[in-house]
């Protein structure tokens, strides 16, 4: 490609999803306590090659494209029209300047950087290609009865995303018959004449059409992903005339401690531990202690945080291990309430949040009676990629 490709991404999301049952979309569930829209948007989003990624999202789905996006830095989702080939066309229109295009069912959520290397390449030789499986099983013909074997040397499974030159593409689908559905963009393509090229797609890019494909998506994600530790250690002093609060309970006691926040020492080491785990800095860049408006703020929304950041990566909390180490108070009466209180914030089981208290021995400033310190531990899963 030269320097003038401009390859953008339009994903198309507009789609009821009525077959996976229930009363969300399927590009609304989640696979790894992310959007199946999300996976789809960031696997495009992060390749070097895909200048902008867009979205054509179903009237009335604004909410739930919202929440489901979250933070992500995207343009304003088109919406969609009666059919998948109105929805494209609105899509399309949406992104001219483009050179080249690659349009992807959102219902596809598993997508390999090395399948977007294929079409980019085929690109240069083409106007359009597409990723494709060959055909393993044996086909045959038949209602109740079987019938003759369909040959299979030349069949393959068409898959999504599937790339075009902008111009060729759009003038293909404005030419197409309005009483007639294309099923993808490639037939379009080919009915104005265009070769489209057929690059080897991968199996983890099996589309979701009933329930039980989110099982198997969450499997193959699974699959893919790899742990991680993070660590976290926080320090605070007693003070006057303060609220103590640890693990997010309060804890009656005669003093309180004094630092960044309502000073949940406990929570400040586990956000650090929540972010040493995907490498993204600690609690002081994300929640500056020179920023007035943390001043007493819960600590609670600085785990939350970090849950969110990790939650947008397509990463999992599998387990968190919090350690309180001070003299005073005794954290024993008050462990099940913190237990509870952290699994919530991060929204896991308690079986895998695990809180402990310890002493110094009357060693150094915690046994002194000075102030407190907490140590967590992190394990979560991510994308391999990442």
């Amino acid at each position: 490609m030269t320097r003038s490709t401009h390859i953008v991404a339009l994903v198309v999301a507009a789609g009821k999803g009525e077959r996976v049952g229930g009363d969300l979309p399927k590009q609304y569930w989640k696979i790894g306590g992310k959007a199946v829209i999300a996976h789809a948007v960031d696997a495009l989003a992060a390749h070097p090659a895909i200048a902008a990624v867009h979205v054509v999202i179903g009237a009335g789905q604004e909410e739930l494209y919202s929440k489901a996006i979250g933070t992500r830095l995207l343009p304003a989702p088109v919406i969609g029209g009666a059919s998948r080939r109105d929805s494209v066309l609105r899509g399309l229109a949406a992104i001219e300047g483009a050179s080249h295009v690659l349009i992807h069912d959102a219902a596809r959520p598993n997508l390999p950087g090395a399948v977007i290397d294929r079409l980019v390449e085929a690109l240069e030789h083409h106007p359009g290609a597409i990723p494709g499986l060959p055909v393993a099983d044996t086909l045959a013909r038949g209602t109740d009865i079987l019938g003759d074997v369909v040959p299979r040397d030349q069949l393959y499974r068409v898959q999504t995303p599937q790339a075009f030159q902008f111009d060729a593409i759009v003038a293909a689908h404005r030419a197409w018959p309005d009483d007639r559905e294309a099923t993808d963009d490639a037939q379009v393509a080919r009915a104005a004449g265009h070769r489209v090229a057929i690059v080897p797609g991968d199996a983890l890019l099996a589309k979701i059409t009933f329930g039980e494909d989110i099982a198997v998506a969450e499997q193959r994600m699974a699959a893919r992903m790899i742990a991680r530790t993070g660590l976290g250690f926080d320090v605070h002093a007693f003070a006057d005339k303060a609220e103590l609060w640890l693990g997010g309970v309060r804890i009656p006691h005669s003093r309180g401690l004094a630092g960044h926040s309502d000073a949940d020492v406990a929570l400040h080491a586990l956000t650090d531990a929540l972010l040493g785990a995907i490498g993204d800095g600690d609690i002081g860049s994300h929640f500056p202690p020179s920023d007035p408006q943390w001043k007493g703020a819960d600590s609670g929304r600085f785990v939350e945080h970090a849950l969110g950041l990790i939650v947008e990566r397509g990463g999992i909390v599998d387990h968190v291990d919090l350690t309180i180490i001070c003299e005073a108070p005794k954290i024993g009466p008050h462990r099940d309430s913190i237990r509870t209180r952290v699994a919530a914030l991060l929204r896991l089981p308690e079986r895998r949040v695990s809180i402990k208290a310890t002493t110094t021995e009357r060693l150094g400033f915690t046994g002194r009676g000075e102030g407190i310190a907490a140590q967590a531990i992190a394990t979560v899963r991510l994308p391999e990629d990442l």
